[in-house]
């Protein structure tokens, strides 16, 4: 299997922005190459800015769990580009 992250095309399909004041600033569906879809991706403002949460899950024992999670550092580092990218329009 070839990895090659410069040829995985991520496009913010949409984002709604919340209205309210907090930590949650907007919820993103992300498309992967047209193929697939990832519903639910947050931007969260944090201490040190604004950055991007997978969809979580919340398991049996309580905790929440990240549903997606990217396999390489490149291919997180291109999607919140993209997401925050959008966010900032």
């Amino acid at each position: 299997m070839v990895n090659n992250e410069d040829s995985v095309r991520i496009e913010v399909a949409r984002l709604y922005k919340m209205t309210e004041e907090g930590n949650l600033k907007a919820f993103a569906d992300v498309n992967l190459n047209g193929l697939v879809i990832i519903k639910g991706v947050r931007v969260v403002g944090g201490k040190k800015g604004l950055f991007v949460s997978m969809p979580r899950e919340k398991g049996k024992d309580g905790k929440w769990y990240d549903s997606v999670s990217p396999l390489t550092k490149e291919i997180r580092e291109k999607l919140n580009e993209a997401v925050l990218e959008c966010y900032a329009l």
